[in-house]
């Protein structure tokens, strides 16, 4: 077992829980549907990757761990789900976070690039 995947991986479920939960409880009157969408999309991101981050830490024996695949879904995770936070809570904390809008697809196109490493490295590993 790999602890840092799995460490890692369950503090970002953790936080997406917290944010799940903070987002259906507090912010429901606060923010329009658009913004909560776009809040659950990080939220759900953040979690799945989060379980992936699990399964490959517990998996170290099949999987042919890469540094890479924890970077990519790190950055990934939180360029993809942080950018959309920001974006999401600036008129709650009066800051303007519009710079962040970029990082979204960047952030989506760093966990693209990690799975389609990931399958490129197992589809040709013997």
């Amino acid at each position: 077992m790999n602890k840092t995947y799995v460490v890692t991986g369950a503090i970002f479920i953790c936080l997406g829980i917290i944010l799940g939960a903070f987002g259906a409880h507090s912010l429901k009157g606060t923010l329009d549907s658009t913004e909560l969408n776009a809040l659950e999309t990080g939220i759900r991101y953040q979690m799945y990757h989060g379980i992936a981050l699990i399964i490959f830490g517990v998996s170290v024996n099949q999987i042919e761990l890469k540094r890479t695949y924890f970077n990519g879904f790190l950055f990934g995770i939180t360029l993809f789900s942080g950018s959309i936070y920001g974006l999401t809570l600036d008129t709650l904390i009066d800051k303007d976070f519009t710079f962040l809008g970029p990082l979204t697809p960047i952030g989506g196109a760093i966990l693209i690039l990690t799975w389609l490493f990931f399958i490129l490295k197992t589809s040709l590993s013997k």
